[in-house]
């Protein structure tokens, strides 16, 4: 196995992980920027008030987003499987 199939495996693996965890951050960024504000306005300044409204909308995406993330981290496993055989000739 020589560095480039290495480091190919471990680009493939990183760009992997960041394209399933987006839209979940993107939520939580989202929801967070969305309570800073209504907070701001309010001007409520408790913390807890932030924080349920973001776990909430980061478990609803986790649920809508999980299908389509195991077919991407079953897309990448077959495709590191298959690629094992030819890594090591």
């Amino acid at each position: 196995m020589t560095i480039d199939v290495v480091t190919d495996l471990l680009r493939s693996a990183l760009v992997t992980a960041l394209v399933i965890s987006a839209p979940v951050l993107l939520v939580a960024i989202v929801v967070g920027l969305v309570m800073s504000v209504l907070q701001t306005v309010t001007q409520i300044q408790d913390q807890t008030i932030s924080l349920v409204p973001k776990i909430i909308a980061v478990l609803f995406a986790m649920l809508l987003v999980l299908p389509w993330a195991l077919g991407r981290i079953t897309d990448y496993s077959t495709r590191l499987f298959e690629s094992i055989p030819s890594s090591f000739l």
